[in-house]
């Protein structure tokens, strides 16, 4: 089996970006090492199953757990498990800490002795896709239809945002859990705004509009992380969107011919192309990092500034006291958009397996199911300064500016949040889209050239027999 691209949910980028690494940096699996026979596979531990105990865990049955010990720590995990061994008092935890979860349980998983839950992220994760095609991962259909561990009338997937479970499906079954939600939009600093007496626009010639009093004001209008310049795409992506509506994200994901014509994508290309031609991107951006683009925003040289949602801390040490960083929505292009002016691109991350082979899956299982349950999530928020996948997680906690704004797009956008897939599923694709839209706002391509360009590296795709096709 070759590794497919799709290794990884949607919102790694501040994974890649800190670790300085290429997105899908994962560890693959060769198939011939991890496809064991029908023997193969040991025993799970099992109990019976109750009201109380909906999973059948065994209670005295031995739980190992692996965490990726990144930027969030893993104290988080800990609280968990400890959540765990009140509810199962006979049972013992292996709780392991690391970094480089790939080199750590690639020769576990080859001699089909993994652990019970593994939370497969940062640079050098496990590669989900040849996991899955080597059917090293158990399905979380049972879980997903358990009751919740905050209240048994409620089904576990029922407490999760949108997107969460589709973020971790492939080819129709449920695989991956992920923990955080990370959403994308527009930044600005809102005492800034109050000072100046602007108001966030909700359409694009709201904005056009605004750029023209910032500018006058002698701030840019604009800037971007311009050596990344897929931080772009996301407002335009998401502006597309919401004029097309579900329809053209499943177009665009689904490589239809002429996706990338439609008329939604060419209306929000034009719009940001309008960007350039009338001056409101920083002069120099194209030529910035990540961090370089942020700290100039932070010291007032830009009113906005695209990115996701861990911007806020990325930014912690860097942005002025009271800048209070906010995130919003991006405007709608037309008045007649299928998606309404709350909408917003987001999607989960983190990734947390219950390897098929695990010794103890029904408690993997358990352990999740009390892992997403809003006291634990609560305690995450707190601590990580990051959104939980589960709703109402962080209902009632006194948020910093940056989380409480994505908190609050979130629970706006309800039911319109999206997501496009094409970037974890084709990574040629992305580059090509990557490279067009930095061409596109550098007023070196049209926006009927920028479409074309994608079109052209979408059907080629298209037509690669070598490359796994995926549908949504």
């Amino acid at each position: 089996m070759n590794p497919s691209p799709f290794a990884q949910p949607y919102p790694t980028r501040r994974t890649v970006l800190r670790a300085a690494v290429a997105a899908g940096a994962t560890l693959p699996l060769l198939s011939a090492c991890v496809t064991g026979g029908k023997d193969d596979k040991p025993a799970s531990a099992a109990g019976a199953k109750s009201a109380t105990n909906p999973l059948g865990v065994k209670e005295d049955a031995a739980l190992e757990v692996v965490i990726f010990k990144g930027g969030y720590g893993d104290d988080y995990a800990k609280k968990a498990e400890g959540l765990y061994t009140q509810k199962y008092p006979k049972a013992t935890i292996d709780h392991k800490g690391i970094q480089k979860v790939g080199e750590a349980l690639q020769p576990r998983f080859v001699a089909n002795t993994p652990p019970d839950v593994v939370d497969n992220t940062g640079a050098g994760r496990l590669d989900l896709a040849a996991l899955v095609g080597a059917k090293q991962l158990s399905s979380l259909s049972e879980l997903l239809d358990a009751p919740s561990f905050d209240d048994p009338a409620v089904k576990f997937k029922d407490t999760l945002l949108p997107g969460v479970v589709e973020d971790g499906t492939f080819d129709g079954a449920p695989l991956v859990l992920n923990f955080t939600y990370t959403a994308w939009g527009i930044w600005y600093s809102k005492p800034l705004f109050a000072s100046k007496g602007w108001t966030y626009p909700k359409t694009w010639d709201e904005m056009i509009a605004l750029c023209a009093t910032i500018k006058a004001a002698g701030i840019a209008p604009w800037t971007y992380q311009g050596k990344y310049p897929e931080y772009m795409n996301d407002p335009l992506l998401s502006m597309a969107a919401k004029t097309g509506g579900a329809d053209l994200i499943k177009a665009v994901d689904n490589l239809q011919p002429n996706a990338w014509k439609a008329d939604g994508l060419k209306a929000a290309a034009e719009a940001f192309a309008e960007l350039a031609a009338k001056g409101y991107i920083m002069t120099g951006s194209e030529a910035l990092s990540h961090t370089e683009a942020q700290a100039a925003w932070c010291q007032g040289k830009a009113a906005f500034i695209p990115s996701g949602s861990w911007l806020e801390a990325e930014q912690k040490d860097v942005a002025p006291k009271g800048f209070d960083m906010v995130m919003g929505a991006v405007p709608a292009r037309t008045g007649s958009d299928k998606f309404g002016a709350a909408a917003i691109q987001a999607a989960s991350s983190e990734s947390f397996i219950v390897p098929s082979k695990a010794k103890n899956i029904a408690g993997g299982l358990e352990y999740l199911r009390i892992l997403f349950s809003k006291q634990s999530a609560r305690s995450f928020a707190e601590s990580a300064g990051t959104l939980p996948a589960i709703a109402g997680a962080t209902d009632g906690l006194t948020l910093s500016s940056g989380l409480g704004s994505t908190r609050d797009a979130v629970n706006a956008a309800g039911k319109e949040a999206f997501t496009y897939r094409f970037r974890t599923w084709y990574a040629p694709l992305a580059k090509a889209v990557d490279d067009a839209t930095g061409e596109l706002i550098n007023k070196r391509a049209t926006p009927a050239e920028w479409a074309d360009r994608i079109q052209k590296a979408a059907d080629a795709l298209a037509k690669d027999s070598s490359v796994k096709k995926y549908t949504r």
